[in-house]
Formats: structure tokens, C-alpha cells, sequence
């Protein structure tokens, strides 16, 4: 104990010294929270951030101002919404060319681009010395000019028709707008009626407007009318006529309901007394029905 003791006795000199030791260090923990002792940036590190500030301003002012497209030839068949954007185009009017495209038709001139997409004038101004098309339709141009100014008398020629009801589809893609979609469709309509008896039948082939349509009478018309099996409405069944192109389920019911007043039909003006009938379609009608 007593070895111990002598160890923890200190002289007047060693306490001065401890006592001087514990005030330094009181004084560095002062100083350590109450002075700032952080590095200022460098000059470099400075620099750097001005600069990049700059290239953000810079960006700001670009993205404020309205961008300058260059425009080059294009067939205006295929804009996309992201190009009719590009060229001023409302999102209306390309919607307008999307769905005339859809149906399988192709725009040949300015003209029509303008009848079908209703652009302005101005706008057409602009963009039209850009339409690129196709080298089959400048041939197109080019031969019907020559003929105009030779020989003035060629737009009355007379053409000469051809049977549609023997018309391909080869026969139909020649035409200008009619493509292989319509051209099948039209064939296939055609199977569904037995063949066309009217010229204006082909107004019904689905998805095929009054402007195409003309195009192809111009060209092809009813030259025989087809041999269509008869459907007898006295002996035949609910399935069997309503098998006929032009009479829905409705318009069958109401056939064999009224068959059921009169006993039997004596002829086929009697379906125009039946309530609802489409008159309008008692020609076309007629064509596939019979009381004998």
C-alpha cells in the first residue's frame, strides 16, 4: 500500500505541469468547436462549376427556342405523326391521311393530299415542292399530257368497258388507287352476290368510297348479268333465306311470319305489303327469290 501511495504523490513542480497539460487541452476543445477550420475550395474546383453552370444556361436558352427543321423530298404516302409534326401539320389532318391510308389507297398529287388531309393552302405552298412520288406515277402524268396536247379530241374518246363480272384482281390493281386489299374485296363481294346485275352494286362492296368506286366503272361495267339460283320463300327453309345476300335475320322473320297470314305467296310484289320491308332493296331482293 505503501508503494502505491508513493506513486500517486506529486511535487509542487509535477502538479503546475498536469494543471498546465489539462488547460491546453481545454482551450483545443474551445477552439475546435467555435473555429472554422474547413479548406476553402480551390481555384480549379471553381472553375470547373462556372463552366458547367454556363453549359446549363446555354442548354436553357436552346431548348427555348423554336428548332428549324430541314426538310428533304419525301413520299407524303408514309409521314409519320412525328413527320406531319415536323412539317406543321394539325394532329386532325394527319389523322385524316392515317386513315385514308388504311384502307389500302395511295394520294398521287398535291391536290389530293390537300382534298383528303384539308391542309391550308399556305401550308400545301410549302411542303408540296417536297412530295416525292413514285416514278409509275410521273409516267402517268407524262403520257396524259402528251395525249391532252396532241390530240384535244382524246378526252372524249370513247372506252371501251370491260365486264366486271370478269374482271380479276389483276385486272383491278391497274387501276390507279385500287390496291390488292380492294381489288379482293371487290372479288369477294362479287362471289357473295352470284355476280354483280348492276352497275351500282359495287356502291356496296365495304370500305370502298364513291370516288374509288367511280374510277373503276370507268373502266368496267354489268355486261352479262350472272345466272342466279332462285331461292323458292313458299317451300324453302328459314335458313335458306336468310342465306340471301340482302335479307337480315329481321327481315327473314318478317317474310315467314307474314307467309304464315296469307297461306303461301303468289308472287313476290306481295312482300312490299309486308310492314318494314326495305323497298328500296325489292330489286336487288327479288334477284335471289321465287313462288314457283
Amino acid at each position: 500500500m505503501d508503494k502505491i501511495k508513493s506513486h500517486l504523490l506529486f511535487n509542487a513542480r509535477q502538479r503546475k505541469g498536469i494543471l498546465l497539460l489539462l488547460l491546453i487541452i481545454v482551450v483545443i476543445q474551445i477552439a475546435y468547436f467555435l473555429v472554422d477550420f474547413s479548406v476553402p475550395k480551390e481555384k480549379a474546383v471553381i472553375e470547373r462549376e462556372e463552366i458547367f453552370q454556363q453549359k446549363i444556361d446555354s442548354l436553357k436558352v436552346l431548348s427555348t427556342k423554336k428548332i428549324a427543321y430541314k426538310i428533304v423530298p419525301f413520299n407524303p404516302n408514309f409521314i409519320t405523326d412525328f413527320k406531319g409534326y415536323q412539317l406543321g401539320m394539325s394532329t386532325e389532318e394527319i389523322d385524316r391521311l392515317s386513315a385514308f391510308r388504311k384502307t389500302d389507297k395511295f394520294v398521287n398529287s398535291a391536290e389530293e393530299f390537300q382534298q383528303i388531309t384539308n391542309v391550308s393552302d399556305s401550308l400545301l405552298q410549302k411542303i408540296s415542292p417536297f412530295f416525292k412520288f413514285p416514278d409509275w406515277v410521273k409516267k402517268v402524268k407524262i403520257v396524259d399530257s402528251k395525249n391532252t396536247n396532241n390530240n384535244q379530241s382524246s378526252a372524249n374518246k370513247i372506252i371501251v368497258k370491260q365486264d366486271i363480272n370478269k374482271a380479276t384482281e389483276a385486272d383491278l390493281i391497274k387501276i390507279n388507287g385500287i390496291g390488292e386489299v380492294l381489288s379482293k374485296r371487290i372479288i369477294e363481294y362479287r362471289n357473295k352476290l352470284g355476280g354483280f346485275n348492276f352497275d351500282n352494286q359495287l356502291y356496296e362492296v365495304w370500305n370502298l368510297d364513291k370516288l374509288m368506286a367511280d374510277k373503276v366503272l370507268e373502266q368496267f361495267k354489268v355486261t352479262e348479268r350472272p345466272e342466279i339460283k332462285k331461292v323458292n320463300i313458299n317451300t324453302a327453309s328459314f335458313k335458306e333465306v336468310l342465306a340471301v345476300v340482302y335479307i337480315d335475320y329481321e327481315l327473314c322473320k318478317k317474310i315467314f311470319d307474314y307467309k304464315k297470314e296469307i297461306a303461301a305467296y303468289q308472287s313476290l310484289e306481295e312482300l312490299r305489303k309486308i310492314n318494314g320491308f326495305p323497298l328500296d332493296k325489292y330489286e336487288r331482293i327479288i334477284l335471289y327469290l321465287d313462288v314457283k
